[in-house]
């Protein structure tokens, strides 16, 4: 959904989550997840390498914003469009690989 859309008290499904239509819908429950509330406290870095891992293949890094995306908006945090959280995915990316 467009994130000016999202109203919190009324996100009952996946599709209801800012940034997430049917495809990214199909997706997290493909991770085990069924409803919004099972997005708290997870981890969008680990959501996106099991489903790279279930995939079978290097999914595109916006899913990875995408992932940051809806668990901080299920962590308290306001309805953002997911390239918001490009340039925190590039910073947080390119410090794992200069420790690797």
């Amino acid at each position: 959904m467009n994130p000016a859309r999202v109203d919190r008290a009324h996100v009952r499904q996946l599709t209801d989550l800012p940034n997430i239509g049917k495809a990214m819908a199909d997706d997290l429950r493909r991770l085990g997840l069924r409803e919004p509330a099972q997005l708290k406290g997870k981890s969008p870095f680990e959501l996106y390498e099991r489903l790279c891992r279930l995939t079978g293949q290097r999914q595109d890094p916006c899913v990875l914003d995408v992932f940051m995306s809806i668990t901080a908006f299920m962590n308290g945090k306001p309805p953002r469009p997911w390239w918001d959280y490009t340039a925190a995915r590039k910073r947080v990316t390119a410090v794992a690989a200069r420790k690797a």
